[in-house]
């Protein structure tokens, strides 16, 4: 029962990270909020992070129950793909400034889309970054509970994807639609594109 409600939370998670970044849920709001709309972000932040916390802290309580016992191989693999995906997401994030993202410092409608670094590879490197930790998560852990995480990672990505490029299409236009022509969104090409 308890992995049941795990997915369920997961799911209000993902369908509440999906509602609250929809664009025309933003044009709404910034149209009745006025002003206080540069902190909306902010509060999108502060509210995901807040379930986060208790989507872990659901997940502490439930007792671990093996699909396998990790160790040699599985285990190690687990490690370096976690720390690739580390790596991925904190090099990607270089790109964009996080005060902004995190909403700290209110949008002013000046950003410029990011082809450079990992985003010349994959379109989408923190869910890539994403993919790994889970995954290496999973294999050092080898858990029920990990497992659950990742499935639902792997379910919500091309939904969190479809709604993500509209928003991007809607804010750089051609230009995005371009450069999703040559990029592909999560694995990536051997040979990258170039402008």
């Amino acid at each position: 029962m308890n992995y049941l409600y795990l997915i369920l939370l997961w799911a209000l998670f993902y369908a509440l990270h999906s509602i609250l970044a929809a664009g025309k849920l933003k044009r709404i709001l910034k149209e009745k909020l006025g002003n206080a709309y540069k902190w909306y972000r902010l509060f999108y932040s502060l509210f995901s992070l807040f379930l986060f916390i208790l989507l872990v802290l659901f997940t502490l309580k439930i007792p671990p129950s093996q699909v396998f016992y990790p160790n040699g191989l599985p285990e190690y693999f687990g490690y370096m793909l976690a720390a690739f995906g580390t790596i991925i997401m904190v090099q990607s994030s270089k790109a964009w400034s996080m005060s902004k993202f995190i909403g700290l410092k209110p949008e002013n409608g000046t950003d410029h889309l990011i082809v450079s670094g990992w985003y010349k590879r994959i379109r989408h490197p923190l869910y890539a970054g994403l993919i790994l930790i889970f995954l290496g998560y999973f294999l050092v852990s080898g858990t029920y509970t990990a497992l659950v995480h990742f499935g639902c990672l792997i379910i919500y990505l091309p939904i969190g994807i479809y709604f993500e490029e509209k928003n991007l299409i809607a804010q750089f236009g051609e230009d995005y639609r371009n450069y999703r022509k040559f990029v592909p969104a999560i694995f990536p090409k051997l040979k990258s594109h170039s402008k």
